[in-house]
């Protein structure tokens, strides 16, 4: 029997159809809902109208919206998936295709250090002169990053023109290369005449050469108007200013008389400057010296003459200082003393610095030799034939050589100098020999005469004191002491080069220079 329809409520009926009010409905279940007038797999459709019809499904639909294509093969159309649809860090490097990101993908500046890994930009991702300046960090090209030839002169910032006539100079500035004559260099001069010490170069080591005599010269000290130039040719004579030197030139004293009752030894002439101490022979101080830099100065120191055996002594040595630019200082060596051996022969006393004593005769006497002028005194002479039968004493700086005969013939004085910074005596001279009594005396570097059977005494060297006489035959009178050449200059002149040895000291400012050899002293 069929089953009964059951309903809540069923409106009014219009019509051949069941309508619904609002808010009512039929209520089925699957096994209690049939319909027929279909086919298997259609499904009910409707048109919208209330109609409704069986109709067949279509197994693959075509697609609409965002998508395209149909429901097997379904594209997301151009342009629907933008920023909005994507969920932030969705899209990782797993889900982009090689090569899909170009540039046209990548907003301006979006990519910066932070997206670049280390190592991954090389010459092939760089286009062709897009690296300049701006993309350079400062210090980051050196060496290694420069091709050979990579910098030429184009690339340089240097100031000036370069030319095959110029060089790039210290200071980033190009420069002229080189000059064609010696005259063009700064530190050069080119003259038809010697410089002059007001020839003021702007510094040590300006060379000047003569165009005339080929002379040429190197500025050593610069000062202005006494400047130092000196020749570093073939030729002598450097340009150098002058300065202020005290002397002392004492000559080799003489040797006393042989034999018996014999003169004493003049002492060596003795001249000086030195703080106005007087000269020999009673003369006056003289005037100092100008010594020129790099000039070399000949220093002679007189030897003592010989002492006498059979005869007369021997005269000392001249003593002397020599320059191209000054008067040679000459001091006389001392006469040596006479003897009474071979009278009336040999009796008188030599002419010298200072004077030799005479030798005591029984004719009577000798006379003694005659001192020079401003160095020293005459010798002294023998009057009587008596005791103590004294040879005259030869003459000193200072004083003249007392008479021998019935006198002791005592040596003549010599002079003290404190030019070497303490006083010294110089040039005395000898005593004279005899028989009988007592020896005679002699100071300042003269020797003493021998009255008791001996030979005289030598003079004291580098003194220039004169020898003593010997008293009796088979004896000898003593050797003239050596002479001595001394220099005093300030010490700021004071060049320190000399030949000879000499003995150098100080006293207070200034420099004393002592030659007792032979030598040279350069300017």
């Amino acid at each position: 029997m069929p089953g009964t329809l059951l309903v809540n409520k069923i409106g009014a009926a219009t019509g051949t159809e069941i309508s619904f009010e609002t808010g009512h409905s039929m209520a089925f279940t699957t096994a209690q809902f049939k319909l027929t007038g279909g086919t298997a797999g259609q499904a009910i459709t409707t048109d919208g109208s209330g109609n409704l019809t069986f109709a067949d499904m279509t197994s693959d639909p075509t697609m609409g919206g965002d998508l395209s294509g149909t429901a097997s093969n379904a594209q997301i159309v151009a342009g629907a998936v933008g920023t909005t649809e994507i969920a932030t860090d969705a899209v990782t490097a797993n889900e982009i295709a090689a090569g899909a990101v170009g540039t046209t993908e990548i907003a301006t500046g979006a990519v910066g250090t932070t997206e670049i890994a280390t190592g991954t930009v090389t010459n092939a991702k760089m286009a062709a002169n897009s690296i300049d300046s701006d993309q350079y960090v400062d210090g980051s090209i050196d060496n290694a990053h420069l091709a050979d030839d990579a910098v030429g002169i184009d690339e340089l910032s240097a100031t000036g023109t370069a030319s095959s006539g110029t060089f790039l100079r210290g200071d980033n500035a190009w420069a002229t290369a080189g000059v064609s004559t010696l005259a063009a260099l700064t530190d050069a001069t080119v003259s038809a005449s010697d410089p002059t010490l007001s020839s003021n170069p702007s510094a040590v080591g300006h060379v000047w050469v003569n165009s005339t005599s080929g002379e040429s010269y190197v500025c050593t000290d610069v000062t202005a108007g006494a400047n130092n130039w000196i020749n570093i040719g073939a030729g002598a004579g450097s340009i150098m200013p002058s300065y202020t030197v005290d002397w002392l030139v004492v000559a080799g004293g003489g040797g006393g008389g042989g034999e018996y009752q014999a003169g004493g030894g003049g002492g060596g002439g003795y001249r000086g400057s030195y703080s106005n101490e007087a000269s020999g022979g009673g003369g006056s101080s003289e005037s100092t010296l100008a010594l020129t830099g790099g000039i070399v100065y000949t220093i002679t120191v007189g030897a003592g003459g010989g002492s006498g055996s059979t005869g007369k002594g021997g005269d000392g040595n001249d003593a002397s200082i020599a320059g191209s630019n000054i008067t040679t200082i000459t001091s006389t060596g001392g006469g040596g003393g006479g003897t009474h051996h071979s009278y009336p022969t040999y009796d008188d006393g030599n002419n010298g610095g200072s004077g030799g004593g005479a030798g005591n005769t029984n004719v009577p006497g000798g006379t003694g030799g005659s001192g020079t002028t401003n160095q020293g005194y005459g010798g002294g002479s023998c009057a009587a034939y008596t005791a103590p039968y004294s040879g005259g004493g030869g003459g000193g700086a200072g004083a003249v050589g007392s008479a021998g005969g019935g006198s002791y013939g005592h040596g003549g004085a010599g002079l003290n100098s404190s030019i070497t910074g303490s006083a010294v005596g110089y040039a005395g001279g000898g005593g004279g020999g005899g028989q009988g009594g007592t020896n005679t005396t002699a100071t300042h570097g003269g020797g003493a005469g021998n009255h008791t059977t001996g030979n005289g005494v030598a003079g004291t060297a580098n003194t220039g004191g004169g020898g003593g006489g010997s008293s009796v035959s088979g004896y000898v009178g003593g050797a003239g002491g050596s002479g001595v050449v001394i220099l005093r200059m300030p010490t700021a002149n004071y060049s320190g080069t000399t030949s000879g040895s000499p003995t150098v000291t100080t006293d207070g400012s200034d420099t004393i220079v002592k030659f007792t050899a032979d030598g040279t002293y350069t300017g």
